[in-house]
């Protein structure tokens, strides 16, 4: 079964299941920042059963106030310190942080949804 969402000010929806077979092509790429919160934080570090201190000295690095989830870099394309190159996917999914969550629906992709459509399988017209 489908799980398909609509998101006011977007021409387009999402199709969730999508995510099991697109590679993570979300993931990878240019290099960015993705913000984790405290919460999200603590989340992740109960997924991966690490001390909190722990994880966020080998996952995480501070800029300004912010904690963002570190990088991998292999030639000129960057990957998130947590995309699973054996599966091609999140090792984290199911605490993934919000920013992940809402990647197709990032007001960078309101006028650009064919970039939107090349990165990412689930999104369809309305």
């Amino acid at each position: 079964m489908s799980t398909i969402i609509k998101q006011n000010g977007f021409t387009y929806k999402f199709d969730a299941n999508a995510c099991f077979m697109c590679q993570g092509r979300c993931c990878t790429g240019e290099s960015g920042y993705i913000y984790v919160t405290k919460v999200e934080i603590e989340n992740i570090s109960e997924l991966l059963g690490l001390d909190i201190k722990d994880f966020m000295q080998q996952y995480l690095f501070k800029k300004g106030y912010k904690y963002f989830l570190k990088e991998n870099q292999f030639s000129n394309n960057f990957e998130c310190i947590f995309y699973d190159r054996e599966v091609n996917g999140c090792k984290i999914y199911d605490a993934r942080s919000l920013q992940c969550k809402k990647f197709h629906f990032w007001d960078y992709f309101k006028s650009r949804v064919n970039e939107l459509k090349i990165e990412c399988p689930g999104a369809i017209d309305v």
